[in-house]
């Protein structure tokens, strides 16, 4: 294969450069952040990180008006073991249907977890994946990102800050770090280029 046709590949990512989505993507619900993201959304299909060191601070806030929209299709929303139990009055009055919520509970082994989101991703059941994660290599990531091109599921991942400083393959990396009573936003990888400046958003929701 040439050199030329690598560089059209839609999957090849070039550095600075802005470029058409290779995949679909889901209005997140900030007018703001969804100008800043390829395709105007959370990218479908594909794996996207959120980093924070910081419990409270607006995670889920940040995906809620995304799974809400999602909840109205017939797939499901799984939550990967997550560090604490969704507060369900809080996604129902977002507009999250609850019927469409699945929670699998925590997972002694790491490889059972990670088998569990693989799978999720992969099997076109599911219209998006939360799963809370420390440690995984490139090579878990890169199997989570092409399970979610599979599935052509919404892969949300979230991790410690302290992941920022390691490669990734996920389409889109965010950090979020307390700026105030708000929450700062940045982007660190996306097609396209990172974007150097912070969004600053108001992602207080009470029970979240």
């Amino acid at each position: 294969m040439s050199l030329e046709a690598v560089l059209k590949d839609p999957r090849v990512w070039r550095f600075g450069r802005e470029v058409a989505p290779a995949t679909e993507a889901l209005p997140s619900g900030f007018a703001d952040l969804d100008a800043l993201l390829p395709g105007g959304g959370w990218p479908v299909g594909a794996l996207t990180e959120i980093l924070s060191e910081v419990e409270g601070i607006g995670a889920l806030r940040l995906v809620l008006p995304a799974l809400a929209r999602l909840s109205q299709a017939e797939r499901w929303l799984a939550w990967i073991a997550p560090p604490h139990l969704p507060y369900a009055p809080a996604l129902a009055a977002h507009g999250v249907d609850l019927a469409r919520v699945l929670i699998i509970g925590p997972l002694a082994r790491p490889p059972e977890r990670f088998w569990v989101l693989e799978q999720s991703l992969r099997a076109g059941a599911c219209s998006a994946v939360l799963a809370w994660w420390s440690r995984v290599d490139w090579r878990g990531l890169r199997r989570l990102q092409l399970a979610a091109e599979a599935g052509q599921s919404c892969g949300l991942l979230f991790r410690p800050l302290a992941a920022c400083r390691e490669t990734s393959p996920a389409a889109l990396r965010l950090v979020l770090e307390p700026s105030g009573l708000r929450t700062a936003v940045r982007i660190i990888k996306r097609r396209g280029g990172a974007i150097a400046r912070p969004l600053i958003l108001d992602l207080r929701v009470p029970g979240l």
